[in-house]
């Protein structure tokens, strides 16, 4: 007798127990953990509208597009040499005091735009800006690690992303309309100097109300001991100089080209199409939206299909993309791109950052992060100045010439050092590693 071939699952009941999966999983989630979603949530809003005005401020005050790449540079060349420092300080003061102090800087930075409207000044702030991003982003992979379980952590490290972008879509909406209900309160144009720098001063309130939501995370002891288990970059790049290379290389190529263009977004859109703040904000806070869609639908897919080949195809995909936002000869062409490209590019983000924690053991999780931002931070610290160059001389082809082909170089990287696993052995590096210690 023939058995009979299996009823497939109705689809509303297959998406039903989807998400019943997919709520379990966020339940899981620790108090320390929902109170990080909850400072994410703050600072992304206030640094959605520090994104989209500080060039327009920057701007109006005088300042060109080549000396703006410069206060980006300067920005993210601290970010890159401080990361090392900041993850010994993360490791020694600990996760909390190590957000508590970046809040504190950072906010110190965006403020300081309002009273110290110097080129010099503008420099120095940029470098804070750098010190405390830099202290919070080697502090976010170990603070995660160290609050999820293997069974909710893709899924944290994407909903902090994800939270991110959607407090980003509220600043940029808020930042498209900001300076000119500002501006319409003290009766000066909208794109005024007066107005911008009053909308800084609102970032810097909103920011600093960020710390509450940290002053509630329980710090656990941490002994002596357990602080002298980090270990020093040069011990671990001694000790595992191969999975290192491979681990960074992908993401250094990478931001050689996302340092080109995307600091230069806002200006792209106003200089090529002339689309005025308003639009822009919409458009950016859209793109936050967009992106959030992604960062929540990348836990499931890289559950399926396993997380380096969703990094893989979905950076992939985005390419031709790239490609219309750069040169369509429409504006809402162009912002479809934008947004598809948004969505698709930055979905693998916490999926790889997941990825790379899980590869190496406990006490060098915070050294691999130093050195994976580092890796990040150097091409924002150094393109912007050459795209600033460009844009002056040359325009943006050039520059999405550039960013595209480092983003094809980036995708074949991937691949050709994690991609060919199968989708169950995402953890092969840890495991190898781990027998190492054990021989």
């Amino acid at each position: 007798m023939i058995n009979p071939s299996p009823v497939p699952e109705p689809l509303t009941a297959r998406l039903e127990r989807e998400a019943h999966a997919y709520a379990a999983r966020i339940r899981l989630f620790t108090p320390n953990a929902r109170l990080y979603l909850g400072y994410t949530m703050i600072n992304g809003m206030a640094f959605g509208i520090f994104r989209l005005l500080f060039n327009f401020y920057a701007l109006s005050l005088g300042f060109d597009e080549a000396l703006l790449g410069r206060f980006l540079t300067v920005t993210n060349l601290v970010a890159l040499v401080s990361a090392l420092p900041a993850g010994y300080v993360s490791d020694r003061l600990g996760r909390k005091p190590a957000l508590l102090m970046a809040t504190v800087l950072t906010t110190t930075a965006v403020t300081g735009t309002v009273f110290w409207r110097t080129t010099g000044g503008f420099y120095l702030l940029s470098a804070l800006l750098g010190l405390g991003q830099s202290l919070s982003g080697v502090t976010l992979g170990p603070f995660l690690m160290e609050n999820s379980g293997q069974e909710e952590r893709t899924y944290l490290f994407s909903f902090s992303f994800g939270v991110q972008m959607i407090a980003g879509f509220a600043g940029n909406w808020l930042g498209g309309q900001l300076p000119a209900w500002l501006g319409t309160a003290v009766q000066v144009d909208s794109t005024s100097a007066t107005a911008y720098s009053l909308s800084m001063a609102v970032i810097g309130v909103i920011a600093v109300t960020a710390v509450i939501p940290l002053l509630f995370i329980h710090r656990p002891p941490q002994t002596v001991n357990e602080q002298a288990k980090s270990l020093s970059p040069f011990a671990y790049a001694r000790r595992e100089p191969v999975l290192l290379l491979k681990l960074i290389a992908p993401m250094f190529v990478t931001s050689l080209g996302a340092g080109l263009l995307m600091p230069f977004m806002n200006v792209f859109y106003r200089h090529e199409y002339n689309a005025s703040d308003g639009i822009i904000g919409s458009l950016f806070a859209v793109g936050s939206l967009a992106m959030a869609f992604g960062l929540l639908l990348a836990p499931p897919l890289a559950d399926r299909y396993g997380k380096i080949r969703v990094v893989v195809f979905s950076q992939a995909l985005s390419i031709p993309f790239l490609v219309v936002m750069g040169f369509a000869p429409w504006l809402w062409a162009s912002a479809l791109a934008y947004l598809v490209r948004l969505m698709l590019m930055n979905m693998s983000n916490p999926v790889y950052q997941t990825f790379v924690m899980e590869q190496v053991d406990q006490e060098a999780r915070a050294t691999v992060a130093s050195l994976v931002s580092m890796s990040w931070n150097f091409g924002w610290a150094f393109s912007p100045t050459v795209s600033g160059w460009l844009q002056v001389n040359y325009g943006f082809a050039p520059i999405y010439l550039g960013t595209i082909l480092a983003y094809v170089a980036a995708i074949y990287l991937y691949w050709r050092f994690f991609g060919r696993q199968a989708p169950d052995q995402d953890q092969w590096v840890a495991s190898e590693t781990s027998a190492k210690h054990l021989q």
